[in-house]
């Protein structure tokens, strides 16, 4: 009878957050920025397996009570711009990222006055020697940097991989904006999913990369030998094996910026996996409250 109940329990609560009538957890207040109306949704434009429009993908955030998107898209989403934006200030959304540049989007931002980060992948640029990487990345990097702070912009370098994803490139070559193109208004946006060859030195990369933090975006975080033979480098928070010690060293850190959760997996539901990465994110934050020096 134990065992119905508990499943019987466990059905209803699901079905009260579907249905929209249980109200999210709060954070703590030492947890504030984990709030999920401070929660950032990113990659949940082109990877959205239901392929929603400005105003369906408005309501899902909505509905999940969360607050704040980064926007991803493709082509085919240029001519949505304004309704996304329209949608977003319909259901009281922050548009606060959106990746990599379109020119279409700036008299959108001067009409309606939004904000958002402007996302790019830091390069990595072949040269001889690490100086002339660095000032080769910037140099590419700086006609957008211009065009962000024309605009009231901040600019994230956001690590994807390579040569301009390991955080001392990154931090390099935000250095050299501010310091040789007027870059006071550039930083860094983090990834677990793209950071698995940072695990085992996170707590020395997250000290470096604090002060330069735009937004940190979370992940489930598989062993990297698992991830280099092309499985499982995006899992929903708190599947994996390393999200948690990565988690304990963010909160005892004391970072206070944006965190952001991601979909990032076009075979299923947006609204599925952000939920997904909710609930593993809510579960991860309570185990390591119980255990905070483990």
């Amino acid at each position: 009878m134990r065992w119905c109940e508990r499943i019987y329990g466990f059905l209803m609560a699901v079905c009260m957050v579907t249905a929209g009538h249980a109200d999210p957890p709060t954070a703590s207040r030492d947890h504030e920025n984990f709030a999920r109306e401070h929660l950032v949704a990113w990659c949940i434009v082109p990877f959205d397996a239901l392929r929603r429009g400005p105003a369906e993908r408005a309501e899902m955030v909505a509905r999940l009570g969360m607050r704040r998107v980064a926007y991803d898209w493709r082509a085919e989403h240029v001519p949505l711009f304004e309704e996304e934006i329209l949608q977003y200030q319909k259901h009281g959304l922050e548009f606060f990222a959106f990746w990599s540049w379109h020119e279409d989007l700036a008299p959108l931002i001067l009409k309606y006055g939004v904000k958002p980060q402007i996302w790019i992948t830091c390069p990595s640029p072949a040269a001889a020697t690490q100086d002339e990487r660095v000032s080769a990345a910037a140099q590419e990097l700086a006609p957008l940097a211009r065009r962000a702070a024309e605009l009231g912009l901040s600019l994230g370098l956001y690590n994807h991989g390579g040569w301009g994803g390991e955080p001392r490139n990154l931090i390099a070559v935000c250095d050299a904006l501010r310091r040789d193109h007027d870059g006071a208004h550039v930083g860094i946006v983090y990834n677990f999913h793209h950071g698995h060859d940072h695990i085992e030195d996170f707590q020395e990369s997250l000290t470096l990369l604090q002060p330069y933090l735009l937004c940190l975006n979370l992940n489930g975080m598989a062993d990297p030998e698992v991830v280099s033979r092309g499985r499982d480098k995006i899992l929903p928070i708190g599947t994996g094996r390393h999200e948690r010690k990565m988690m304990r060293i963010v909160l005892q850190s004391g970072y206070k910026g944006p965190i952001g959760i991601l979909d990032h997996r076009p075979e299923i539901d947006a609204e599925q996996s952000l939920r997904e990465n909710l609930q593993g994110l809510e579960q991860v934050l309570r185990e390591v409250d119980a255990s905070p020096d483990n």
